[in-house]
Parts: structure tokens; sequence; C-alpha cells
């Protein structure tokens, strides 16, 4: 004899009830001026975190507000601060112990906003026995916990393809385009340089926003952190020069082109990037080289003693802007109208 189920316990097979979702932001140790900047144009407060190293160099953490069932945003670059006393390695640990203790407290997603992404360059094997160690972070972030990753300006955008969760891309190319819309110059005497063949796509769409032309530097690495640049394919003669790339770190490269650039007869020369790393001789290499203004945006903070021609603009509105959409489950791409994957 077999018994009719439904039929003995009639009545609904779900449960409905209304869910709030919540957003809570916490900053890291790393850059907490831009998580700031960032809750400032989401008007809200940043989330109460306990962040400490202790004094054997391990690090700590622990929310001290329920976040139970929230959606929360770690604003986390994996760069140094010499203002709260971390390193890109404590950066990069600090934001994996938060991850941890988010997802063990119960929060219903949990995004890393980690807009310099930090091993970015060592995405390949350059050598035999070396590590792929973009790879080997976005496995950590995983292995942490983590659901989906914000960040700005990849060295090499196929670094999203080491993640199996999502990773929302952004550009700040277009918002640094704007920023040089005021230079006094009629756009036939523009030209955007590319440093090498790497970055000319990148620069072909900053040129085109811009109504300027393109060239290309010819450069070489015969080893680490070191560049030579050979000579300038295209016509920069009596022309203001914009060399675009992705991060400055020690500004040999980006010294090097620019006195390539005015070698080559260029009448002004500025220069653009998204990521200030900014280590060992940057600083002493920027203020020697030839740059009216060198632009940059505050992904990572400015070490003391920076040149005064170096202006930064806020990614904060496009990084706030992104984390509304992320958390109303609206389209992210839509922010550059459907093109941040052309850069």
């Amino acid at each position: 004899m077999t018994t009719d189920i439904a039929s003995v316990r009639p009545g609904p097979t779900s449960m409905r009830f209304s869910y709030d979702k919540r957003l809570m932001l916490f900053a890291g140790r790393a850059n907490p001026a831009l998580a700031s900047a960032i809750a400032g144009q989401l008007g809200v407060e940043l989330g109460p975190v306990i962040l400490k190293t202790f004094s054997n160099d391990e690090m700590y953490c622990r929310y001290t507000d329920s976040i139970r069932g929230a959606d929360v945003f770690i604003v986390q670059p994996m760069c140094g601060n010499p203002a709260t006393g971390l390193n890109a390695n404590d950066a990069l640990l600090e934001l994996l112990v938060m991850i941890d203790a988010a997802v063990g407290a119960s929060a219903h997603r949990v995004i890393a906003v980690t807009p310099w992404y930090g091993y970015s360059r060592q995405d390949k094997k350059s050598a035999p026995r070396e590590p792929i160690s973009a790879r080997l972070v976005a496995r950590m972030l995983e292995s942490a916990g983590v659901d989906r990753v914000l960040t700005m300006d990849l060295h090499a955008g196929q670094l999203q393809g080491f993640f199996s969760r999502p990773v929302d891309h952004m550009t700040a190319l277009m918002m640094l385009a704007d920023h040089f819309r005021g230079i006094e110059a009629d756009p036939g005497e523009l030209v955007v340089v590319a440093p090498d063949a790497g970055r000319v796509k990148l620069n072909k769409q900053f040129a085109t926003r811009m109504g300027a032309g393109l060239a290309i530097l010819d450069k070489e690495r015969p080893r680490q952190q070191v560049a030579e640049i050979g000579h300038v394919i295209g016509d920069v003669r009596d022309r203001t020069a914009i060399i675009v790339d992705d991060i400055i770190d020690t500004a040999g490269t980006l010294r090097a082109a620019g006195e390539a650039v005015v070698k080559a007869g260029a009448r002004r020369v500025f220069a653009a990037a998204t990521h200030p790393v900014l280590s060992g001789r940057a600083h002493e290499n920027l203020a020697v080289a030839p740059f009216e203004r060198i632009v940059v945006t505050d992904t990572i903070p400015l070490r003391p003693g920076v040149p005064d021609n170096v202006d930064v603009v806020s990614c904060a509105p496009l990084l706030a802007d992104s984390i509304r959409r992320i958390f109303t489950d609206d389209s992210v791409s839509e922010v550059f109208g459907g093109n941040n994957h052309l850069f």
C-alpha cells in the first residue's frame, strides 16, 4: 500500500520572508583615505573593525558589529602605507584575514575592493622555475572565501582568468582622459604616446577619447625593473605629448620615455598613470623628468616627498558607483557604456 504524502500533509512547500539587503563597507589599513572617500560617495559610514599587528608581526582582525547576512565590501589595495606601518605583503595578508573573518561571521557576500592588485606583473613565467605569483594571489583570495573582486587597470586583463569567481575590472583611463581635456592645445597638436607595444590598445582608446594622434615607444627590458627606450614610432615633433601607462613604479621607464619624446621634438610632455607605486628612486626620477604635470589616481596613497608636479585624481566616485551596482545587482559594465573590456 502506498501513501500520498501530499494528501496527508497539505500545505505550502516554501516559506517567504521579507529580506532587506544590507551594504557594509570596511577599510583595511592600506588606503583608509580612499575607503573614506568611497563611503562619502555612498552616503554610509565605514563599519567598525579592529585591525592590529601583534609584536610578532601577525595580523589580527575583528568586526565589532554584526555583519550576518550583509554584503561586506572590504577596501584594501595590496600596497604598502608608511602612515599605518603596512608593507605590500602585510596588506595582502590583512585582506585575507578580513575576508576569512567576514565569512566566519556569516556575511551574505564578501567582495574585495582591491583597486591595486598586488603581484599583477608576475603573471607568467619569464624564466625557468619562476612562480606565477598573480595566479597564487587569486587562489589565496578564493581560498579565504571571497565571493567577488573589484579591481582597476590590471597590468594584463587576462589576469581575470586566474579567478573562478566574478571579477569586475574597472579602468581609470576615461577619467584621466577627461582630466587632460583642460590642456590648452589644439586637438591636432595632441599625441598620446604608448610606452611599449603592450600598451597600444589602451593608449588608442585614450587617444580616441581625447581626439588625439598616437605614437609608440620602442622599449626593451634587459632585466627586471630596467627599461631601455629605443626610438619613437610616430610624429611627436612640435606637439603636446601625453605618455599613458598603468603603473609608475621606480619611474625609470617613465623618465626615459619622457626624455625620448623630448629628444624626438615634442614641445610639451605630460604623463598619466592609474597606479602610483613610486618605489625605490621614483621621487628622484620624477623630479628630473621633463614632465609639466604627472597625473595619477588615489588607488595607492602617495609617500611623503612626492614632487610638486604630481596631481591626484580620485577614483572614489568610480568605485562607489561600481559598488552600488554590485550591491543592487545592476550592470557594472554600464559604468563605461559596456566598453571597459577594451582596456
